[in-house]
Order: C-alpha cells, then sequence, then structure tokens
C-alpha cells in the first residue's frame, strides 16, 4: 500500500511566485506539526509570509481537524 503524501500550495503576496510541495505525512509532522498557519520564504524574492494550512494544504487541514 502507497503512503499518503500532502501537497502544499502557497503563493507569494509580494511578487505572485507560487510554490508546490509534496511530503509524506511523518515529513508533515517533522516539518509543520499541527499548526493552523506557517513561515514561508518566497524562492524569488526572499520575502517572509504566513500561509494557512487549510488553504495551503486542506487534506492536511482535515486529518490534523485544525478546522475544529
Amino acid at each position: 500500500m502507497a503512503k499518503k503524501s500532502y501537497t502544499i500550495k502557497t503563493a507569494c503576496p509580494q511578487c505572485g511566485c507560487s510554490r508546490a510541495q509534496v511530503l509524506s505525512e511523518d515529513e508533515m509532522r517533522e516539518k509543520y506539526g499541527d499548526v493552523p498557519n506557517f513561515e514561508m520564504e518566497c524562492h524569488e524574492c526572499m520575502q517572509k509570509y504566513i500561509s494557512e494550512m487549510k488553504s495551503a494544504c486542506p487534506d492536511w487541514d482535515a486529518e490534523c481537524r485544525l478546522q475544529e
């Protein structure tokens, strides 16, 4: 059985550059945990910004029940 993966999609508010990451459940727990918001850094303009997990990765948000 294949392990489930999660895709995080964000866009920089400064330059609009988009970013997508595909992580396993273990990688998600290690990198982000069960937080409702997380910090990203744009690889183009180096702007740091906050993203909401429920919009960046709805599958992970539902898995962790962050919406409750």
